[in-house]
């Protein structure tokens, strides 16, 4: 182009006209402007969305990270054969028989030596004794059945201290509050600076909250019979629902006849993903429980009930990973002579497998943390022995959650946060065993 025609507009020279150049603009301008629009609402929902999760996390860690210490007191006992067996008999049963104040003569005796109070002074022993939890005497008397050599010793034992002793020594019971107000009085935080300028107070691992089962006292409550009981409950869960699902599964996507049967059972199976549910929980107690007559509170019962809340989801997600599968893997199959059966179960099933571990664990972490339907069927009972089977009346993590989210005293209230810490901990350990199996064993077509 000549410098004389560069001056010339451009519709002169032949060009775009200009007023139509400046509405296809317009029109990219707005497009570009929508699409930045979008992501930056898509932005703003996921942090949004992660902020929530954060202050929730954030919550339920500040609250229970507490709870997996717990203060211990540490005294030396002298395990007076006289006072634990008067009559001579040293075996478990006689431990375990007869007056279980004795204990509480050698819990005392060992107090007033560590803290030296005057054996006179039994205001001053009572108020010792309110350190201690009330579970020291029966838990000295399970320690000696379990270990009669102990009788005639001298041992340092660890007894646990009260729910309120432990709140003061974690700073959740503030000594600066009036006393009036304050649960520890005076004259029990003079004991508890003793106590620890003798080296023996401390806090340690709460072992006792990952193996004891139900207490109404704080300090020896734990979620040991619940992890047993859900444990159950999954392998009922994973030995009903896994094979039921999958071939339920290659049955409706691989078989079945396509006519308005089939199209309502699949309705049917999409609507069930979405029923509530209690309503699971409700049918469980009249079918297993009513009519069948199953023990109540057992984990068989729940895992049965729980296998019906997690059906749909296993047919759901196998289906979606049996379509995924190349029509051309079928086509191959049937095209070198393989009936129907071979086909699917030596070819398309195998690599479907990913999708169906995928969505099976998804299904059972799902189960893992549901509650009302639980609560429906009873396990929200006061269990403190260990289920030996899946008949026996057992407890699950969701229901003991709720069981502690009930109970007043304050030391529960950490508890409750500790115990959903550990059951966000499971779900997150299943969820991570989906994506870990769907990487090893993914197929990109």
């Amino acid at each position: 182009m000549t410098e004389a025609a560069s001056r010339l507009p451009a519709s002169r020279l032949g060009g775009p006209d200009v007023r139509t150049v400046t509405k296809t603009d317009l029109g990219l301008r707005r497009r570009y402007a929508a699409e930045r629009r979008f992501r930056a609402y898509g932005v703003a929902a996921v942090s949004i969305a992660i902020c929530f999760l954060l202050v929730l996390f954030g919550s339920i860690v500040g609250k229970g990270y507490t709870a997996f210490q717990q203060t211990r007191i540490t005294m030396m006992v002298d395990f007076e054969p006289s006072i634990i067996a008067p009559d001579g008999d040293r075996s478990p049963a006689a431990v375990m028989s007869g007056n279980s104040f004795r204990f509480d003569d050698l819990i005392a005796a060992a107090l007033q030596k560590t803290l030296e109070i005057d054996p006179s002074d039994e205001d001053g022993l009572y108020d010792a004794l309110d350190l201690l939890s009330k579970g020291s005497g029966p838990m000295l008397r399970s320690m000696i059945a379990n270990d009669p050599s102990l009788i005639g010793t001298k041992r340092t034992v660890e007894f646990y201290a009260t729910g309120d002793v432990d709140a003061f020594i974690k700073g959740t019971i503030r000594a600066d509050v009036p006393e009036s107000q304050r649960l520890i009085k005076d004259k029990h935080i003079v004991l508890i600076d003793k106590l620890k300028s003798e080296g023996a107070l401390r806090l340690a691992f709460n072992t006792g909250l990952f193996t004891n089962g139900a207490s109404t006292r704080p300090e020896t409550a734990g979620v040991g019979v619940a992890l047993v009981g859900s444990l159950y409950m999954m392998l009922v869960v994973l030995v009903l629902s896994l094979p039921l699902g999958v071939a339920g599964s290659i049955y409706l996507e691989e078989f079945a006849p396509k006519n308005r049967w089939t199209d309502v059972i699949e309705v049917n199976i999409n609507n069930l993903a979405a029923v509530p549910s209690i309503v699971y929980g409700l049918l469980g107690l009249a079918v297993f429980i009513n009519f069948a007559h199953l023990p109540r509170s057992a984990s068989l019962v729940g895992g049965l009930v729980l296998t019906l809340t997690t059906l749909p989801t296993i047919i759901i997600t196998t289906r979606a990973a049996l379509k995924a599968v190349p029509p051309s893997i079928r086509e191959a199959g049937l095209g070198v002579g393989a009936s129907k059966m071979q086909t699917v179960f030596h070819h398309v099933l195998p690599l479907a497998m990913p999708g169906v571990l995928t969505g099976t664990i998804i299904g059972l972490a799902h189960a893992l943390g549901e509650t009302a339907p639980l609560l429906m069927i009873g396990m929200k009972a006061f269990i403190v022995e260990y289920p030996g089977t899946p008949f026996d009346p057992a407890t699950a993590l969701p229901t003991q959650i709720y069981m502690w989210a009930t109970e007043p005293e304050r030391a529960f209230s950490e508890r409750t946060s500790a115990a959903i810490i550990i059951l966000l901990a499971f779900l997150l350990a299943m969820n991570s065993i989906a994506i870990i199996l769907r990487r090893a064993f993914e197929r990109r077509w």
